[in-house]
């Protein structure tokens, strides 16, 4: 494997916590085949040799192994965090110290930190960008727009940033193409919803250790997220309610087996409450005086938006940390409301967010992505484009072989039939 050449700059809470990193790396490696396949190819092709990267992802052991191998390939690789409390400190400590790659990272971190670690990956001026959130790419637009003519593309992980970015393409202020690799089958299909249901219920029960069985449970949103936490928490005993702004999700949730109603509806009920939208203020100043005592409301979306928080400290009569990422605030009628993870993603800060198998697709669509961009970039306008379906087929066909299972394949006849419109009863 490719090794550093230079020193890393960085900024990481402890090196002594790389040897830790290290082990729980290579453990998650055991779970991500598809991504050691592609690792292993490019080490040999190495298509990304003299590119730089600037990475702004969640820092986990398993972003490790995308960065591994992008800096296999041959890629110069800058790696921030694209949430405060998402960092695994011993996994930037291993990449710092073991791998020669700069990261910048720090669970915990303010804003004014993390912007600045942000700016630091954008030193490198770089030629791709992989964006959760589209925050680089924000950034790249309107404070460090002297950096935009070397960049050839980018790639965005998450919903949040996918939406930013057509905005951005709408209103043509968009300057170089990005590849949505959050629309990719094999992303949102498996890692927002098996990956994010599961890590959402471990973070929940690693911040509250609640027994779900009986609770009433409300969970804002019903896309791939939403649809992956409703159905958990239905396996761990809840009674669950679904808020949607959509109707034809809403009539989704009703037909597998849900309640559907509006927010000021469910919160006179529910003992638990998951956003997961993507938008603003979903629970706000208006729910907060019409919460149970004891109600716990928790945030699964990229940004800390979902829960109108300064509305819930303004009208606090007094708060406190009684738990790590449990945060108590008293209402005047004496009501207790609980907050997990300053509102910020729970999946990320309270547990160690999705499992390594279905990251496993995700960042085979990182690295494949990036190389198409590489190869296809110059014939892209500056708009948002999803990964290309023989990419997409790729990951899920590979996946299924290290799973040790197969498909079948169409015949010649079978194929023609399926092209013709020819044939009828």
């Amino acid at each position: 494997m490719a090794v550093a050449t230079k020193a890393p700059k960085y900024d990481v809470t402890d090196l002594d916590l790389a040897d830790a990193g290290v082990r729980r790396t290579e453990w998650a490696a055991r779970e991500m085949p598809v991504l050691g396949q592609i690792r292993e190819r490019l080490a040999k092709e190495r298509p990304y040799a003299g590119v730089r990267i600037a990475a702004c992802l969640h820092v986990t052991t398993e972003t490790a192994n995308l960065a591994l191998a992008l800096r296999d390939g041959g890629a110069e690789v800058a790696l921030c965090a694209s949430n405060p409390l998402s960092t695994q400190d011993d996994a930037a400590a291993a990449l710092v110290a073991r791998e020669g790659i700069s990261v910048f990272a720090r669970k915990g971190e303010d804003r004014d930190t993390y912007y600045r670690h942000i700016n630091a990956v954008l030193e490198i001026k770089p030629h791709i960008t992989m964006d959760d959130g589209a925050d680089v790419v924000t950034l790249l637009h309107t404070k460090r727009r002297e950096l935009l003519p070397d960049v050839r593309g980018g790639t965005e992980e998450t919903t949040t940033g996918v939406i930013r970015l057509r905005a951005m393409a709408e209103e043509g202020v968009l300057k170089y193409p990005i590849v949505a690799v959050n629309e990719a089958q094999t992303k949102h299909m498996f890692d927002n919803q098996y990956g994010t249901g599961q890590s959402a219920i471990d973070g929940l029960l690693r911040a509250t250790n609640l027994l779900l069985a009986g609770k009433s449970a409300v969970v804002c949103g019903y896309g791939w997220v939403g649809r992956g936490v409703a159905s958990r928490l239905r396996g761990m005993g809840a009674i669950v309610t679904i808020c949607e702004v959509d109707p034809l999700r809403g009539l989704e949730a009703a037909m597998d087996g849900f309640q559907v109603a509006t927010v000021a509806e469910a919160v006179t009920r529910g003992d638990v409450f998951f956003t997961a939208t993507g938008n603003l203020n979903v629970i706000g100043r208006a729910h907060f005086a019409c919460l149970k005592d004891g109600a716990i409301l928790a945030n699964v979306g990229h940004f800390n938006d979902e829960i109108e928080l300064g509305a819930l400290a303004e009208m606090a009569k007094g708060r406190r940390v009684i738990r790590p990422f449990v945060e108590e605030f008293q209402l005047a009628d004496k009501k207790k409301v609980f907050v997990l993870a300053e509102g910020r993603l729970l999946n990320h800060a309270a547990a160690e967010a999705n499992p390594a198998a279905v990251m496993d697709m995700s960042f085979a669509n990182q690295a494949l992505s990036i190389e198409y961009l590489l190869k296809h970039g110059k014939e892209l306008a500056p708009r948002v484009y999803p990964v290309p379906r023989e990419l997409d087929e790729e990951i899920a066909r590979r996946k299924l072989e290290a799973m040790g299972m197969r498909i079948d394949t169409m015949s010649a006849a079978q194929a023609e039939y399926a092209r013709s419109w020819k044939a009828g009863t």
